[in-house]
């Protein structure tokens, strides 16, 4: 088609900003997990916009903040790819003081060198008075070349058409490389294990969802158009396998419940959803296991 843009934009970002909030937003459904909890996401996902004018594909990357175990270290590379072949970079931050600027340094040296055209996307202006974006700009621009700033409120909706309408400014002419009806390249057993972890992550505390990894055992469509998904809920600890469970199964019920009705909103089905929890020692500091669990 003639004059169509077409393109791929990483979304990079401090853990917590609202990279996974925002891409949601971008493609207008939900697609990837979101948490209070910092360093959420931990693979790379992919979101998908399709208009009239344009396709722009998103990558939604880990939190990029200085790595401390071996799935940390699993998370900056893929943060780092993710950018490197890319036609724009969205570098998402906080509308909540100058102090920001210190806060995204570490990330800022990762983009030393980057030749692609850089956003800053100050996420959650909702949050503050309007006079403070424009000083936050100014100490932002003394330390990167950025392509253009754009203040939004991903949560709220604010200024995210302005958004995709600067995004498709800089998109080369290209193909439509998806069906304009599909919003993400990843598989139902991928987002239907993320959707189970975004419980754990809001009825869990302290360091249970950050050693938690979960793996969809099997997919099946019953006879009576029931989908029954086997999913194992993986932790580091048997006290956190206690912590899982909780008092008489209610806690891994009531995550259960919740998913359930997730995974069925958002695939369109009934389903059933049965749970087991395992505990594999210290699995998000040994690379063969990062890779069984399908973090590689």
């Amino acid at each position: 088609m003639a004059g169509f843009k077409s393109g791929f934009i990483a979304l990079i970002g401090r853990p917590n900003v609202g990279k996974s909030t925002l891409l949601n937003a971008l493609v207008g459904e939900k697609i990837a997990i979101v948490s209070p909890k910092p360093q959420t996401t931990r693979s790379r996902i992919t979101g998908i916009k399709t208009t009239e004018a344009a396709q722009l594909i998103f990558v939604d990357t880990p939190g990029l903040a200085r790595p401390r175990t071996a799935l940390n270290r699993h998370m900056i590379q893929v943060a780092r790819e993710a950018f490197q072949n890319v036609d724009l970079i969205l570098l998402i931050t906080e509308a909540s003081g100058t102090d920001q600027l210190a806060r995204d340094d570490f990330i800022l040296q990762q983009l030393e060198g980057v030749k692609t055209p850089t956003f800053l996307v100050i996420n959650k202006i909702d949050l503050i008075d309007n006079r403070q974006v424009l000083p936050l700009i100014a100490a932002y621009q003394q330390r990167f070349p950025f392509t253009e700033y754009v203040p939004i409120s991903a949560l709220k909706g604010v200024n995210i058409d302005e958004l995709l309408q600067t995004i498709i400014k800089y998109l080369p002419e290209g193909p439509r490389y998806f069906p304009s009806d599909q919003l993400t390249d990843q598989p139902e057993r991928f987002l239907i294990a993320e959707l189970i972890r975004e419980q754990i992550f809001i009825q869990t505390e302290q360091e249970v969802p950050y050693q938690t990894a979960v793996s969809v055992e099997q997919l099946e469509d019953t006879d009576s158009g029931v989908l029954r998904v086997d999913a194992t809920i993986y932790v580091e600890r048997d006290s956190q396998k206690g912590i899982i469970i909780g008092k008489r199964g209610g806690r891994l019920k009531q995550i259960g419940q919740a998913a359930r009705q997730e995974i069925e909103r958002i695939l369109n089905t009934r389903v059933y959803l049965a749970l087991w929890v395992k505990v594999r020692r210290d699995w998000s500091e040994n690379e063969q296991l990062i890779r069984d669990m399908g973090y590689v």
